[in-house]
């Protein structure tokens, strides 16, 4: 599988880069940034690491460098000016995206090919892949709540005292605001986690408020995401190109899931070869149900100010 990274010179392009040459499961990544030297600086870089890594073809530069690309993964994105509002920042990344769309299909876009859309809103961008790129609802997906499931479950299990891998919880919904933990669901090792010794309503409540601003106090801390959300990349990619079957909460078109239609956002999905394969309906607390709901009339309320 060939992977082109539009807007590999950046944070989470690179990081994402490094996180895919480490797993050793793509043949080939190519780093694509509007700033071409750059983009080719990282390739080097990751170059002069191969050896200790997996035989991979690694290239970096402009649009050329994507011919023939079997996944796009797009994180290109415009960061918030000061005193910007939300809705600003989306138009003018709306139209940034709609730029990136018309270069990826000026460069022979293969009708087998995957859109893999993290650039925020990643759901608002997701729905529009969907619907300019003309390509089948399964091949277009959003990174969604798979980075914010990724951060509950690790501030969970630092909490809790616990190995990471022992904790599963999900966060579905809305990559932003309105997205809904699913604490019903949730376990710490092999326990329904509101019987795990130390777990109180509050202990929950705390670690939900920082699992919302984490993208917050990593920008406040270090200027953006990198590794965490390279690795969530990785998790994604490698369940398309191993055909695993892995269920993942990634951004895909919703088509009466939780009575919700026409938006992209995050329910259980199994992702394979050809994309998105199927999504769960899980039981759901009735608040968790409506918080999706909930969350489906912002993201439709979004597309309808920023698509018209």
């Amino acid at each position: 599988m060939k992977v082109a990274i539009i807007g590999g010179g950046g944070l989470v392009g690179s990081c994402a880069a490094f996180a895919l040459q480490c797993g050793g499961i793509v043949r080939e990544i190519a780093l694509v940034d509007v700033n071409a030297e750059l983009a080719g600086g990282h390739a080097l870089d990751l170059i002069h690491g191969s050896s200790s890594t997996g035989d991979q073809k690694i290239t970096g530069g402009g649009m050329e460098v994507a011919a023939n690309a079997d996944m796009y993964l797009i994180t290109a994105g415009l960061r918030r000016k000061p005193d910007e509002s939300r809705l600003d920042l989306i138009n003018r990344n709306v139209e940034l995206f709609k730029k990136l769309l018309a270069d990826v299909k000026a460069h022979g876009l293969k009708k087998e090919a995957h859109i893999f859309v993290v650039s925020n809103p990643v759901d608002v961008l997701t729905y529009l892949a969907v619907k300019d790129l003309g390509l089948p609802p399964c091949q277009v997906y959003g990174l969604g709540t798979v980075l914010d499931t990724n951060r509950l479950r690790g501030l969970l299990a630092d909490s809790l005292q616990l190995p990471p891998t022992q904790v599963q919880a999900l966060i579905l919904g809305e990559h932003g605001d309105s997205m809904v933990p699913v604490w019903s669901a949730a376990q710490a090792a092999g326990l329904p986690l509101d019987k795990y010794p130390g777990v109180t309503t509050q202990v929950l409540s705390e670690i939900e408020k920082r699992t919302r601003g984490s993208g917050a106090e990593v920008i406040k801390k270090k200027g953006g995401a990198g590794f965490a959300v390279g690795i969530a990349i990785r998790d994604v990619i490698h369940a398309v190109a191993l055909n695993s079957g892995r269920i993942l909460p990634v951004s895909s078109l919703m088509t009466g899931q939780y009575g919700v239609r026409d938006v992209c956002f995050s329910v259980p999905t199994v992702m394979g070869r050809a994309g998105v394969l199927k999504t769960y309906e899980i039981e759901l607390w009735p608040k968790e149900k409506m918080g999706l709901q909930a969350s489906a009339r912002v993201l439709r309320e979004t597309i309808d100010k920023v698509l018209k």
